[in-house]
């Protein structure tokens, strides 16, 4: 990769880290086997197992929440990245909202499949389903340099409450440059996301696209002063 990112560390803090500001939470909370039962579910599945892979396209690649056994570029058709969960509570608030990525039908990315460490699996699962939105994973084939695997991927359903259709490239940029949450900003979670793509040598030409713009807005932000 030759070009270099514009959206840089100095930038993102020129926002504020996070804000105590929390939005209600918008949809319920699932029955209290949910986890449970969707865990089971999936591992009922398995072709072997001790062999769980899941399909990181966005915070799953740089915070994967599980013990990470084995990990493969992969590239995934069908499915697209896409900025379409609403978030007023956790990287954005009601004066400042967000957009959550997750995947939408239609198109292709790359990301990277990784594999579970087969210790304590089922515990594992049920505590990165929790993490996640409600909505049960779906079943996915990715490509690999060493053939194909089969993994769940975290996907939206449009009929979910929190869906919202991604918008236009510049008003995307717009919300991401300026949602802060209580646990931090859209800017920050792009840059992670787009800095761990490069890492595995992965460019995703919408996030490199997004990443400069959000930049370019944070550059008209004024340099925090030390010390206040």
């Amino acid at each position: 990769m030759t070009d270099t990112l514009r959206l840089t560390r100095a930038l993102v803090d020129r926002l504020p880290p996070r804000t105590d500001e929390r939005g209600p939470l918008m949809v319920d909370a699932p029955g209290p086997d949910y986890y449970e039962r969707t865990a089971e579910a999936v591992l009922s599945r398995l072709e072997r197992p001790d062999e769980l892979w899941v399909f990181a396209a966005g915070s799953l690649i740089w915070k994967p929440r599980f013990t990470v056994a084995e990990r493969r570029v992969a590239h995934l058709d069908g499915w697209r990245r896409a900025f379409c969960i609403g978030d007023r509570r956790f990287r954005g608030c009601p004066s400042a909202p967000g957009l959550m990525m997750s995947l939408d039908r239609g198109g292709s990315c790359s990301g990277v499949v990784l594999r579970m460490a087969p210790e304590n699996l089922a515990a594992s699962l049920v505590a990165m389903l929790q993490t996640e939105p409600p909505l049960a994973p779906e079943w996915v084939e990715a490509s690999t340099d060493a053939g194909p695997v089969r993994a769940i991927a975290f996907a939206i359903d449009r009929s979910w409450p929190l869906y919202v259709p991604e918008p236009l490239e510049e008003d995307l940029a717009d919300i991401l440059a300026s949602a802060v949450g209580h646990v931090g900003t859209m800017a920050e979670y792009l840059l992670n996301t787009v800095t761990e793509l490069e890492r595995h040598g992965v460019r995703d030409p919408q996030l490199w696209r997004l990443q400069s713009l959000v930049a370019e807005r944070l550059e008209r932000l004024p340099v925090p002063v030390e010390g206040l």
